[in-house]
Parts: C-alpha cells; sequence; structure tokens
C-alpha cells in the first residue's frame, strides 16, 4: 500500500464557489453518503465516517474560523 505524500494548502473560491461546495458537502452528510472534493488539483474522498468540527481563533485583530473534516486513512 503506497503512502499519500504530507500536503498543506489553503484554496480560496469565490463566494459561490463557496456556497456551492458547502451545500454539496451538507447534502451528502444529510444524506449518508461519501463526500468528493477537488482542491487545488488533488481530488478528495470524504468517508461517511468522517468526524465535524467548528474552530474558532482569535489572534491580534484577526479572527478565523475553519469548518473541519477528519477522517483516517487506516
Amino acid at each position: 500500500m503506497s503512502t499519500k505524500e504530507e500536503r498543506d494548502i489553503e484554496k480560496s473560491y469565490s463566494n459561490s464557489e463557496f456556497v456551492s461546495k458547502l451545500r454539496r458537502l451538507a447534502d451528502s452528510i444529510e444524506n449518508g453518503e461519501k463526500f468528493e472534493i477537488q482542491i487545488a488539483g488533488e481530488r478528495i474522498y470524504v468517508p461517511v465516517r468522517a468526524s465535524f468540527s467548528i474552530e474558532h481563533e482569535r489572534e491580534d485583530s484577526e479572527e478565523e474560523i475553519e469548518f473541519q473534516i477528519k477522517w483516517s486513512n487506516d
């Protein structure tokens, strides 16, 4: 079995693209289906068993909210 290369990418999207991806994600979660997304040229398959969290960070004059999806490939 091959090991995937480590990766840490942040990709910006237009409002309409972001909304479309969130809608597809919400539909997949609601229907108990895997979610597929392409980020910076790589297709990612998010399994149904993934866990979801929302993170809030504040530092100086900046704030950030991250919608996180995590799973293990074991």
